[in-house]
């Protein structure tokens, strides 16, 4: 470990006992419907989602991603920059809306990547230089589990297994790493502007937008992507959200994730500029109108306090 340097996303941060876990660490604990602790934790819930959690629930729920983030999520900022993230939105008391009386989670199949690995804090971590996510873990203590005192012990690689988390870490691993990237990055990554964003929001949260974005007209036009690639992400949430993690490199990095077709730059500034010399014109025409208005108010004014 001494050769390593990690650096650890705050928003992931949580009442972690310090001690890093590998996947061959044993752990003493198990949960089950008859526990005594049973719900407490989702009556207590402050679950971050990543971009794969709000693709299973937004099909479990059979909503658009509209109605999923506005029904279900609340909006909360990763970092300093502004960078736009979302949490499960919880009742007045902080119990989950999921939570279904004594029967548990009632979307339990397609449970967020937090829900999964509870009591255990996945920590994904950046080794010096490398921008790659190295998962590792920690062992989550708080008074209301009893799940610790039960007489089960199990290694932190079949207990992923058993909660089925190895499929959501892999999908969501390229959003992390970019997480990472971007709070590692420093100065020379800067602060990105507003419409980068607003792109980072869509890309990992509101997958109806980002689809209808991608399979565009003005879209078509500026990328280079055969068209198996937008057959299959006008099917394929998975696809998509993968495309999506592409574009967010590209806007944020500047990384040429996704080929720009020839000439596509050049046209897109020289319809910028029409468009901005256009408003250019109709901000001094709009301004003109207003002094000449002002200027015959006055007129008008000085003829009548003249009388």
């Amino acid at each position: 470990m001494s050769d390593e340097k990690f650096d650890i996303p705050e928003q992931f941060a949580s009442p972690a006992v310090p001690a890093l876990l590998t996947e061959d660490s044993v752990i003493q604990f198990k949960c089950y419907k008859g526990i005594s602790c049973f719900n407490a934790c989702c009556k207590h819930a402050d679950v971050t989602l990543a971009p794969y959690d709000v693709l299973r629930l937004q099909k479990r729920l059979g909503m658009n991603s509209e109605q999923f983030l506005s029904q279900h999520t609340v909006p909360f900022q990763l970092d300093a920059d502004g960078t736009p993230g979302i949490k499960l939105r919880t009742d007045n008391d902080g119990a989950c809306l999921f939570l279904d009386g004594d029967n548990g989670c009632s979307v339990y199949e397609d449970r967020p990547t937090v829900c999964r690995y509870y009591p255990v804090a996945l920590l994904n971590m950046r080794e010096k230089d490398t921008y790659e996510a190295k998962q590792q873990y920690s062992l989550v203590r708080e008074d209301h589990c009893k799940g610790h005192q039960e007489p089960r012990e199990i290694t932190l690689r079949d207990y992923r297994k058993e909660q089925g988390v190895e499929e959501f870490d892999e999908l969501n691993r390229s959003w992390y790493e970019l997480i990472l990237k971007k709070k590692s990055g420093g100065p020379g990554v800067g602060k990105p502007n507003e419409m980068s964003l607003q792109l980072f929001f869509m890309a990992s949260f509101n997958f109806d937008m980002l689809r209808r974005f991608v399979m565009s007209g003005n879209f078509k036009a500026t990328y280079d992507l055969p068209e198996e690639t937008y057959a299959e992400v006008a099917e394929d949430d998975v696809a998509l959200m993968k495309l999506g993690n592409r574009l967010m490199r590209q806007a944020l990095f500047g990384e040429k994730t996704i080929p720009e077709k020839s000439g596509a730059w050049e046209k897109r500034v020289e319809e910028r500029k029409e468009v901005w010399e256009a408003r250019a014109k109709a901000e001094i025409e709009a301004k003109n109108a207003r002094t000449e208005e002002q200027m015959r108010a006055d007129t008008t004014g000085e003829g009548c306090s003249g009388n």
